[in-house]
């Protein structure tokens, strides 16, 4: 048995395309959907983000408004900034990378954003729609997920899902987004016990803990579905995932590899977020 491989590549292309459509009747419509990406720092990992959203962001015609500021920036000064871009009706969508510099509060920031604009479903208003079952805008990895696991046919009503890591970026509303399609959902984390209990009797796995190979492939249980968000990097430069692939691909139902699995579509989701918050205008 071999898993089917979920192309993250492919799929994301898709959803590019499907955005292309919708700008495209905005544009008829007199709306040019834009997004402003901040950018504080010189982080090497981060620019190079920025920039491919930037990128995607063009190609499927929404107006990438960059804002680059120097890592020495004040808390007010970058605030300051949010506020101008949530009052300008040109950006319908806001993007603070993160992380920031460690003087800068990035809570404060993510509450700045006002919620019609938080395309990266971070807001608390965001999260809050989620856990009511009514989401807004949903963090792009975990929208993300779920369009792979629905591309794959996966079944989650009545399905036993495994959640690993409980981050309010991925974890938590990858817990909601699932128990909201109708599956049981155990949320672990560091501190869960018989961890390769709970995975082994789960059909939907999405490990996301950063820590390469966490999840060991005799864990699986055949047939089971795997995404695995997690990218580390090995002490030779090559990316690996939080799943042990070689072993996992052999009893998975269907996986995600790393990269070229949930990274495309992170930022396919991104752009669909943006989208969304321009047709609200209309």
């Amino acid at each position: 048995m071999s898993a089917q491989i979920l192309d993250g590549k492919a799929l994301a292309a898709v959803v590019r395309g499907e955005v292309a459509v919708r700008t495209a009747a905005l544009s008829a419509a007199g709306i040019a959907t834009g997004l402003a990406v901040v950018l504080v720092g010189d982080d090497p990992a981060s620019a190079v983000y920025v920039r491919a959203k930037a990128r995607d962001a063009r190609e499927a015609g929404i107006v990438a408004f960059d804002h680059k500021l120097p890592a020495d920036t004040s808390q007010a000064a970058l605030l300051a900034l949010v506020a101008r871009l949530g009052a300008d009706p040109a950006v319908h969508g806001i993007l603070v990378q993160l992380p920031l510099p460690k003087h800068l509060d990035a809570d404060a920031v993510i509450n700045a954003i006002p919620p019609h604009k938080d395309v990266d479903g971070l807001h608390p208003e965001s999260l809050g729609r989620l856990a009511q079952g009514k989401p807004s805008f949903v963090a792009c990895t975990p929208a993300g997920c779920m369009r792979l696991l629905a591309h794959a046919g996966v079944t989650l009503a009545g399905a036993r899902a495994v959640v690993l890591g409980r981050s309010v970026l991925v974890g938590k509303p990858m817990a909601l987004l699932l128990a909201n399609a109708d599956a049981t959902v155990t949320l672990c984390h560091s501190k869960t016990r018989d961890l390769p209990a709970l995975v082994a009797e789960a059909d939907v796995v999405v490990a996301a803990i950063g820590r390469p190979e966490l999840v060991r492939g005799e864990w699986i249980k055949p047939g089971a579905a795997v995404i695995d968000v997690g990218i580390n990097r090995t002490v030779d430069g090559k990316l690996i995932g939080d799943v042990e692939y070689g072993a996992a691909v052999t009893r998975a139902g269907v996986i995600t590899p790393v990269p070229g699995g949930v990274g495309p579509m992170t930022r396919a989701y991104l752009l669909e977020n943006t989208v969304r918050a321009a047709e609200r205008t209309r």
